[in-house]
């Protein structure tokens, strides 16, 4: 198989779950996914909630955009940033991990509205692997089920199916994930980081990247020319 530029960010890999911490990218032991089920619920769980990044948040990676939490736990944090893309174009990523269209169409022109979105760059977590944000109608090799609605796979099945024309409608593929070790991002909220709100997965998938900040506000009731560095707490 052909590789995505030196490496193929779709290939195989058993770990799922990543921190933005010196150990990064590595899977949680089996003492931590034991412990997890003895330890009481987080006070505050954000999975299925977008982060929107507030003017204080100078980090280049991370200025101006809006994060999807897929998992918070005690283990962590782990989303992909929505707004970010990248050069590269859905049907380009499919050529370059040699997966060919069911259907190809005679001009760029003629290209299926989904084949012709943008890949985004997800977060700086595991930058060499690939992350897909998809509708639940099936189950793939390597699937978090973060709501009814929304999956998170990071095996290659779920865009062999979207190729062949029988995957899910509505995908968001990303390279990288944004992660965050036990009690990071709760720091970074208190400190004015972030704000929080539930999420609408019509803003990830139907909305053109550009609409997705401003939309993201919108559920909070804001306008982003209220917003400054020294606004309130999320």
């Amino acid at each position: 198989m052909d590789s995505f530029g030196a490496f193929d960010p779709f290939r195989p890999d058993p770990s799922r779950a990543v921190a933005a911490s010196p150990d990064a990218g590595q899977p949680p032991t089996d003492e931590d996914s034991s412990g997890e089920q003895t330890r009481p619920p987080l006070e505050l769980d954000l999975t299925d909630h977008f982060l929107i990044a507030m003017p204080s948040m100078l980090d280049p990676v991370f200025g101006g955009t809006v994060v999807y939490l897929c998992e918070h736990n005690h283990n962590g944090a782990l989303g992909v940033v929505i707004n970010k893309p990248t050069d590269m174009t859905m049907d380009v990523l499919f050529d370059r991990i040699n997966l060919k269209l069911e259907i190809r169409p005679d001009t760029p022109d003629a290209m299926p509205e989904l084949y012709r979105r943008p890949v985004m760059f997800g977060g700086p977590v595991q930058v060499e692997r690939g992350f897909v944000l998809h509708s639940t109608s099936e189950k793939y090799s390597s699937t978090l089920q973060v709501t009814d609605d929304v999956a998170l796979t990071t095996s290659k099945d779920v865009l062999e199916a979207v190729a062949h024309g029988n995957g899910p409608q509505r995908v968001l593929v990303t390279l990288g994930c944004s992660g965050w070790s036990p009690g990071q991002l709760e720091g970074e909220i208190g400190r004015n980081g972030w704000l929080t709100v539930k999420a609408d997965p019509a803003i990830i998938f139907e909305l053109p990247v550009e609409e997705r900040f401003t939309a993201a506000l919108a559920l909070l009731g804001i306008d982003p020319v209220m917003l400054s560095g020294d606004a309130g707490r999320a």
